[in-house]
């Protein structure tokens, strides 16, 4: 969880402490037993080790006499909750309802700041690659199978490669060009996919090679839009950060990146290193 939720999360749990004392339960166990919960339960609310739901904080401000609170506490914890949005959730319905839900933010971004250790940033994907990505989604999440319409509003976020002034900065590490996700004849041709794009005037392409000396951990990838938002991806979530101090680390994570970032020629000759793996490679 992010640094802001976390700590939104336990100045929550302090006011419901300060609640419970005022109230006169001296004690976790006290408080447990008036509201038939395990003590353990009460201690990770307090202390933030667990997110609350609406009702526990009915449960709470009415044991406590503080219905005042109620509908304040619950907004807090639907802010919370916004802050680390389960992927489960977002694709319940299926993976092209997230995709064009990017959409607009893609149109209203003037400079974008992308880092991704391990795959190729998916406005750079060719049709197979991002196809097969969502199948992986499709499997692993066990939601509705529109690949094939997830893909298609993926490949829609391309025309902003053309389009008004944006600036995309893209740093992936040199895995990306590695991890085999659809065979050797998909990852040649999204590597030549690479090398078209690299010589876009709006596109700044870097690879951190595998050796290069690393000024910060690669951590998880991340996308940065202007200085409004950026949005953190891992198996389980997706983490939308909007508070100007958190937005301020990541830019300078992305700066420290950079240094080890290559680019150019350079970049070239990582991508032709690349397709040579695969050309020596059978197909499946």
């Amino acid at each position: 969880m992010s640094n802001q939720a976390q700590e939104a999360r336990e100045a929550l749990g302090a006011r419901l402490r300060a609640f419970r004392k005022d109230a006169g339960f001296t004690s976790g166990r006290a408080f447990a037993v008036a509201t038939g919960w395990a003590e353990s339960k009460v201690s990770r609310l307090e202390n933030g080790r667990q997110n609350a739901s609406e009702n526990d904080i009915r449960t709470w401000c009415t044991t406590t006499d503080r219905h005042e609170h109620i509908d304040d506490l619950i907004a807090t914890v639907r802010h919370i909750d916004e802050l680390w949005l389960e992927w489960r959730r977002q694709l319940q319905t299926g993976a092209e309802r997230r995709q064009r839900k990017a959409l607009p933010v893609y149109a209203k971004t003037k400079v974008f700041r992308i880092w991704h250790p391990t795959l190729v940033w998916g406005t750079l994907q060719t049709a197979e690659y991002a196809a097969q990505t969502f199948r992986q989604v499709v499997d692993y999440y066990e939601i509705p199978d529109d690949a094939e319409a997830a893909t298609a509003q993926r490949l829609q976020r391309q025309q902003y490669l053309y389009q008004g002034n944006r600036i995309f900065n893209v740093v992936l590490g040199e895995q990306a060009l590695y991890t085999n996700l659809a065979g050797p004849q998909v990852m040649k041709g999204q590597l030549d996919r690479l090398l078209a794009v690299m010589r876009l005037p709006r596109l700044s392409l870097g690879i951190i090679p595998r050796s290069a000396p690393a000024a910060i951990w690669p951590g998880n990838s991340f996308s940065m839009f202007d200085n409004k938002l950026v949005l953190v991806e891992t198996y389980s979530a997706e983490l939308s950060v909007t508070q100007p101090r958190e937005i301020e680390l990541y830019t300078k994570a992305f700066a420290l990146l950079q240094q080890s970032a290559v680019y150019g020629s350079a970049v070239r000759d990582l991508i032709l290193t690349a397709i040579q793996h695969f050309d020596h490679m059978p197909d499946d």
